[in-house]
């Protein structure tokens, strides 16, 4: 049997078909199920967080198992397999391991260091164990995958390398400052009481916000949670519970929401936020230049003011001056149209351009007389003759080749209008989301989710504390893989050890039945001499073979020693079974 993993993660597929795939706690059972009744698979245990779905087995030929797993999780999470295959990754044996492994430590999180990762695979073994679909091999990996991951957070500083999602979805909407400062005297919202939403209320707790509304489907999680909030020793915050249908009357007082349930649907519509905020946005900020009264140089009456013509002085309009042979009266107002560059001879004729650049060098620029004095290159508004003259050569040149210059407009930056300040923040941390990404487009705003922390988090620095959790990752998978293979012989070596005793006893019953007189001292002597022999002669491969077993590609050494010793397989098989329960009976909760 060999370990398989086939997933998806923000690594692999874009938020939004994660958010397709995420599966509910019934349908996750459900796959758990289905992957250990399918005939490639004798156990299965699935990792399913905020941001990746992996479903991990132990299968018996990999092609199948692929192809089982991947059919299993199309069919479960409802995308199309065609359609969720290009999304998938598959990692198999030690690569499983060193996966795994890696997620533990926060290697592959969204935020790098995070150690949230590790309560998440906690709860996934202990749901295989209450399934009873983990057994050795799965039960074995996820429990050396939690020490690893505590390992790593206390032996290195992979902590400084980022946190949990609820600080840094946090720090995201306090634009990158410091969260304390940004929640001071806050009203927070936290919808949902799962361990997701548990953290967020506990770290807005910590951060001071001045009260904090937990809304929960189950009223009586809610109130535990705010009891909680209360009794902390390190806050100092008002709390309290409210159902789900008091959330719409609570969002139009908290200055911030975060949002984690495990519904399918919408738990905030873009209605309902924009219902929340209504009356409480401030007036949009001036947007600095815009023409206007009190703008730069907009006063009534300027060459910027209100009623000023495009280019013109006094309202004279381009291309009226005369001897300039380009009327652009026609298109004065065309967006993005600009006076300057090749946009401004569309069309010309080499004669007309010559004669346009005589007009220019003659000091109208843009359709008014050039103020007296040098000319200031570089000045908007105005052309450098001097710095031009190569421009126009070559498109002369141009117009004599291709007959005229086609018209190239280069539009004019946009500035956007200035969104008022935010208030009302909200954090989503569920996949699929509880907040309607059309609250982006609201005014007074600002939405956090997913999607956008994975997008900030694509560039964040690595710590240099990354590569030495890589080497213990590294070491910890050799490891695992060296006891893995070992163990995997130390049944065929049981089976063996197993028969030897049964020929020692046999032989010696033979001995009693020659020899009936023989008295119970020398009976002893000569059994334990036998053993003593058969122990010497097989101490030396058994040991050897394990040790063989334990390095890579030594899992064919348990075959060879059944073949040589010509042992049962279903001796081997028996005794792996049996170790198997042993083990079961002792292991306890995750």
């Amino acid at each position: 049997m060999s370990l398989l993993v086939v997933g998806l993660s923000h690594r692999s597929a874009p938020v939004s078909v994660l958010e397709r795939a995420a599966l509910s706690a019934d349908a996750q059972v459900k796959l758990l199920q289905d992957t250990v009744a399918a005939e490639p698979a004798s156990e299965a245990a699935m990792l399913a967080t905020c941001n990746r779905i992996e479903l991990y087995a132990d299968v018996d030929k990999f092609h199948a198992g692929v192809a089982e797993l991947s059919t299993l999780l199309a069919q479960h999470s409802g995308v199309g397999l065609e359609e969720l295959t290009p999304y998938l990754y598959v990692h198999y044996e030690d690569r499983a391991v060193h996966h795994l492994f890696s997620v533990a430590c926060g290697l592959d999180s969204m935020v790098v260091g995070e150690g949230q990762i590790l309560g998440q695979i906690k709860d996934s073994l202990a749901r295989a164990q209450d399934l009873h679909s983990a057994g050795r091999l799965l039960n074995d990996l996820f429990q050396q995958a939690l020490r690893v991951g505590k390992r790593a957070h206390s032996e290195t500083g992979i902590d400084r390398a980022g946190q949990s999602l609820v600080t840094f979805g946090l720090e995201q909407l306090a634009r990158g400052g410091d969260v304390q400062q940004w929640a001071r005297g806050k009203k927070a919202l936290v919808i949902g009481a799962g361990s997701m939403s548990s953290l967020a209320a506990a770290t807005l707790a910590r951060a001071g916000v001045a009260e904090i509304v937990v809304a929960n489907r189950t009223v009586d999680r809610a109130e535990r949670l705010a009891q909680i909030l209360m009794e902390g020793d390190d806050t100092d915050v008002a709390a309290r519970a409210i159902p789900m249908e008091s959330v719409p009357a609570e969002l139009t007082r908290a200055d911030v929401a975060v949002s984690c349930t495990g519904a399918t649907g919408l738990v905030l519509t873009a209605e309902s936020v924009a219902e929340a905020v209504e009356g409480r946005t401030p007036a949009p900020r001036a947007v600095p230049g815009e023409d206007g009264p009190g703008a730069p140089g907009g006063e009534p009456g300027s060459a910027t003011g209100p009623g000023a013509q495009r280019g013109g002085a006094s309202g004279t309009s381009l291309g009226s001056e005369d001897g300039c042979p380009l009327e652009l009266s026609s298109v004065q107002g065309t967006a993005g149209f600009s006076v300057l560059g090749e946009a401004a001879v569309a069309g010309m004729a080499a004669a007309d351009l010559e004669q346009h650049a005589a007009w220019v060098d003659n000091g109208t620029v843009g359709g008014a007389q050039r103020a007296p004095g040098p000319a200031r290159p570089g000045t908007p508004g105005t052309l450098d003759p001097a710095a031009d003259t190569d421009a126009i050569a070559a498109l002369a040149a141009t117009v004599a080749t291709v007959g005229r210059i086609p018209e190239r407009r280069r539009p004019e930056p946009v500035e956007e209008p200035q969104r008022p300040e935010p208030v009302l923040f909200l954090l989503d941390l569920a996949m699929p989301r509880d907040i309607d990404a059309a609250v982006h487009r609201l005014g007074g705003v600002r939405l956090v989710d997913i999607e956008s922390l994975a997008e900030a988090s694509a560039g964040a620095p690595m710590a240099a504390d990354v590569d030495q959790v890589r080497r213990i990752v590294s070491d910890e998978v050799a490891a695992f893989g060296a006891a893995l293979r070992a163990a995997h012989i130390t049944p065929t070596v049981v089976a063996l050890r197993t028969m030897a005793a049964d020929v020692v006893a046999g032989e010696i019953a033979r001995l009693d039945g020659r020899l009936p007189g023989l008295d119970d001292k020398h009976r002893a002597e000569i059994t334990q001499t036998v053993r003593r022999v058969v122990d010497k002669l097989l101490h030396a491969p058994t040991v050897r073979v394990k040790q063989l077993a334990a390095e890579p590609g030594g899992a064919g050494y348990a075959d060879a020693l059944r073949t040589l010793f010509d042992l049962d397989p279903e001796t081997v098989a028996a005794v792996s079974r049996a170790e198997d329960s042993t083990t079961e009976k002792d292991r306890g909760p995750a």
